[in-house]
Order: C-alpha cells, then structure tokens, then sequence
C-alpha cells in the first residue's frame, strides 16, 4: 500500500471516530464520548436479562437524558423487586443523619427498602430470591460520605447470601489525588469504614474492587462483584454531576470545598446548613473576629440546623477562585484560633471530629498549635502506604 494510500484510510478511521461521537451526542455522549456506567446498556442490559434485580439508587442514578435508571430499566423488561435508598433516600431530599422510612415508588409501584438507621446492610430475607443488586449512586470520593459505606454493607451482604452485586461507575469530583490522615482502626465507623485517606482518588467502582480485592469484609468474605466502566473517563478532568448528591451539597462550589468544611461537623462550628450556601460558608457565635455574618434557619434539607437561629461570623468561600485538588486546612486553624467560648469546647464532646478525621492526632495537633505544613507532613507515610494499594485498583488514566 502507498504511503498516500495509507494517510487517506488514516485520515478516514479519524472521520468516522470523530463522526461516530458527534452521532452520539444525543445518544447521551458529551464531546469527548464520556459515557457513565449508566449510559452503557449495552454491557449491563444482557447481564440483568431473565434475572430478578433489587438496585441501590437515589436521584443522582440519572441517564444522560436525564431518564431515571430505574424507569429505563422497567421500560427495558428488567424485573426489580426492591429498590434499596442509602443517606438522604430514594429521592435525595432527606436531611442527613435522618431517618428514612421504607416505602413504595409511586411510578413504578417497586418496593423502597431504605439502608440507613437501623438497616444499613441488606437483610438475608431482603435478599432472598434476588440473583443482582445492581448499585448506581454519584459519589462525592470523600471517605466520610456514606455512599461508599452503603456499597461496603450492600457486597458483604452480596457475598454472604450468593447474590452478584454490579456497579455502574459514575465520576469522582474529587479523582486524580489523595489526601488526609489515613483512617486507623478504633475510629471506623459508618462514616469511615476502611483504613484509607480522606480523599482516596478512586471512583466508586475502582473503590468497590480495592474493598473486595483487598479483603476488607467482614470476615475477608469476597462479592461476585462485576464493575461497569465508563467510557473515555480522564481522573484529571472535572465532571458536573447530573443532580445533587445531597440536599446540603447543591452545585459543584460546595461539592469542592466538601472535604476541607466537613470536618467543621465535629465542632461548634456551622457550614452553612440552614443556609442558601451550605459547604460553601462556614462560622459560629463565637469566632466574632471573622467578618462575614450570617445565621442558619430551618430550610429544606435541614429542618432543625445546627446553630439555628442564632448570628454566625466566618467566612464566605462561594467566590473561592480555586478549583481544589488538595485539603485546605487553613479554614479550620483560622477558626479554632478565632474561638472565643470559655464556657464549651471548640470540638464537640462526643468527638465525632476524631472520626471525621479517622484518628484523635489531627484534634491533637489544632490544639498544640500544629501549621498546616506541619500538619499535612505528618500525612506523608500514611498516605504513600494508600498509594501503593490505590495503584492496584486504578482503571482509568490517571
């Protein structure tokens, strides 16, 4: 073949690519041909195919057009018995921590079984004569956002009763890095269950196979677990998710400053909750020296806020210019050195800060006087050890 004969079916395969995306881009395809898990039927369609179905879902488990991963499923022949809704449920607009009741879907008539409360893992009987649970939630890629703690408890109780759980791989706002104290043992809870950073740089699906891979079940028990990938996905890049992972998590400002303001919920600190700006604000009664004002009242998503009703000082960080790919910590020294309370603590008594945080040593160091440099240098080994695990899991560039 001749070298000009060679451009030209070079020149034609970039023709029919760039054509092939283009087609698409209604198909639910943006320019890059980035699909999610969801917006790829074709691989999980014939998986589901004559198989009875329970999905973990809320409404971040969108389409590209915005269909309801759950009504295209029903349009597509799809037999789902339950549907199980984790923190906030099935429709997202519980507050956090509330309780959510089980209930039944008004479109579809298909059965809601929340995880959250007392229910945190499927029930052998919630299991029974289902062969999948097809997982399908936007997560925040924050270790203390419950979302990776619902899929924890939803393939040990897949592994312990037979049944294939399947994820559909959405983006992580928070992908391509790593930061954070890394989680120790005697601090795990339900907002931090395994021993890796605050920000672990891995999107739920990579997380899902590091949990099985690793052994981290409950008695090192592993999930038949099959992840959905998404299409042309770059850790680098930033995606807009299609709907609020939570109702205090409203835009993509707040989701970015999420795992820096979080640790304010272990203090007498507000973040906004009650606000028009929550994760975007933070201040208390207390910290006067602080020059932006303001004062939570109950609103949707936070019906009885913390420090409601009464005058805050603190910060306005919704114009911060910086897209964050790092801990900024400089917010929480900042308003633990403006604390003026003799009479109650900066951090809360029951010290959920410490599991936030995944260790007491980060409350320690605020209170010796710790830099942020000083501060984050203790992070180094923790998380170089993290790296060496992440690497394993890692599926898309990064």
């Amino acid at each position: 073949m001749s070298l000009s004969a060679k451009i030209k079916d070079l020149l034609l395969i970039v023709l029919i690519y760039f054509g092939f995306c283009q087609m698409n881009f209604a198909q639910n395809t943006d320019q890059n041909c980035f699909k999610t898990g969801a917006d790829r039927p074709e691989l999980y369609l014939p998986l589901l195919q004559n198989k009875t179905v329970a999905i973990v879902t809320n409404q971040t488990g969108l389409l590209k057009d915005r269909t309801f991963l759950v009504d295209f499923l029903v349009k597509n022949g799809i037999r789902i018995k339950t549907i199980f809704a984790p923190e906030h449920g099935f429709r997202g607009d519980a507050d956090a921590g509330e309780h959510v009741k089980n209930g039944v879907d008004t479109k579809t008539g298909i059965p809601i079984i929340s995880l959250y409360g007392d229910n945190k893992k499927p029930k052998p009987e919630q299991l029974k004569g289902i062969n999948i649970v097809l997982f399908d939630i936007q997560d925040v890629g924050v270790r203390f956002y419950t979302y990776i703690s619902t899929l924890t408890y939803v393939m040990e109780a897949g592994a312990e009763n037979g049944v294939e759980v399947i994820v559909l791989d959405r983006p992580n706002p928070h992908d391509g890095y790593i930061d954070g104290p890394v989680l120790k043992d005697q601090w795990k809870s339900f907002v931090g269950m395994h021993n890796v950073p605050v920000v672990y740089g891995l999107t739920i699906g990579e997380y899902g196979k590091m949990v099985n891979g690793e052994k981290w079940l409950k008695n090192g028990v592993q999930a038949k677990y099959t992840l959905i990938p998404m299409l042309n996905y770059h850790k680098k890049q930033r995606y807009g998710v299609l709907d609020k992972p939570s109702p205090n998590l409203p835009n993509d400002k707040a989701i970015n400053l999420y795992p820096s303001l979080c640790f304010f919920e272990g203090t007498q600190v507000s973040v906004g909750r009650g606000t028009g700006l929550p994760f975007q604000i933070y201040g208390s009664p207390w910290t006067k020296n602080l020059p932006y004002q303001f004062m939570p009242r109950p609103n949707f998503g936070a019906k009885d806020p913390f420090l409601n009703g009464k005058l805050c000082f603190g910060e306005n960080l919704s114009d911060y210019p910086e897209d964050l790919h790092a801990l900024n910590i400089d917010w929480l020294l900042k308003a633990y050195s403006n604390y003026k309370n003799p009479a109650q603590d900066f951090f809360l008594k029951n010290l959920f800060f410490d599991k936030l945080a995944g260790t007491d040593e980060l409350r320690k160091q605020i209170v010796a006087g710790k830099s942020a440099v000083e501060i984050k240098d203790s992070w180094k080994k923790g998380l170089e050890d993290f790296r060496k695990i992440r690497t394993k899991y890692v599926m898309y560039e990064d």
